[in-house]
């Protein structure tokens, strides 16, 4: 895989930015608590089949510069970042996928800026409103959200014992070494919360905008973060297509767990829609 980091400045930012392969560009954005190294995984069956990946580490994360301020972190200005991005490469329309808030990022994206993009898949996140009213089961899932939004004691009690907690919370997950490396440095805790502390009214109150391009959702049976349930119903809120498939066996983060199980999902939608 031909693959490189560039520094781009958008929106005053200073943005690292993964790119690779050459073809139909694809933006492909993380959430908590990853970077760009979260695609590395599934990348070479991508660019293998002709598309060009943008995968930037989103503000606050990896090594794209983290503002401070609560304010600076709400969805809008985020997704900003994605169309600033775009703009800056010259690329007037690609595909899109994202993974945890990068797929709610990525249904912002698809419901306000439908003319940018050709389609979209949803990891492992379904769409806001259809997480909002999923089942208690997902409720339960989602008890994390009440220790981050609590200041300074949610970093406290995530950092303490060698991030312990953080540990458990992830089931001991193998890129815990990766995370625990980037959310140590400082600032940067507090600023990958901060992505829950701006935008609990807007993920709570219903006005995400349904997705205007195909779109295609993918959750693992085993994610210790999101039910089934909640992307299924997200159907409701694709107003072209959607279409839903159930990885079994994988957790949350599945570009790493389950690279080619996505791909083989992901490759057929991505070829039948995206221009």
């Amino acid at each position: 895989m031909n693959s490189c980091f560039h520094i781009v400045a958008i929106n005053g930012l200073q943005m690292n930015v993964l790119m690779a392969g050459e073809g139909t560009p694809l933006l492909m954005l993380h959430g908590f608590p990853d970077s760009s190294k979260l695609w590395r995984k599934l990348i070479p069956a991508l660019t293998t089949e002709g598309f060009r990946v943008v995968a930037p580490d989103q503000r606050g994360f990896g090594l794209t510069e983290a503002p401070v301020g609560k304010s600076e972190y709400t969805i809008d200005r985020i997704a900003a970042d994605a169309i600033a991005l775009l703009d800056k490469l010259g690329i007037e329309r690609a595909a899109l996928m994202g993974h945890d808030w990068g797929a709610a990022v990525g249904w912002w994206l698809a419901g306000t800026y439908p003319d940018r993009f050709s389609c979209f898949a949803a990891l492992s996140v379904g769409h806001p409103n259809a997480v909002r009213h999923a089942g208690l089961r997902q409720k339960l899932k989602s008890w994390y959200f009440i220790l981050f939004l609590l200041p300074g004691i949610g970093e406290v009690i995530v950092r303490a014992f060698d991030f312990a907690a953080f540990k458990r919370m992830t089931r001991d997950d193998p890129e815990i070494a990766n995370w625990r490396l980037d959310l140590a440095r400082p600032g940067r805790l507090t600023a990958a919360m901060n992505w829950y502390r701006a935008n609990l009214k807007t993920m709570a109150d219903g006005s995400f905008p349904s997705a205007q391009v195909p779109a295609l959702g993918l959750v693992g049976s085993d994610d210790v973060a999101l039910g089934t349930e909640q992307m299924a119903r997200s159907r409701d809120y694709a107003e072209v297509s959607f279409d839903y498939a159930l990885i079994e066996g994988a957790g949350h983060w599945m570009p790493l767990i389950a690279p080619a199980e996505l791909a083989t999902h992901l490759l057929p939608f991505l070829q039948d829609h995206a221009v």
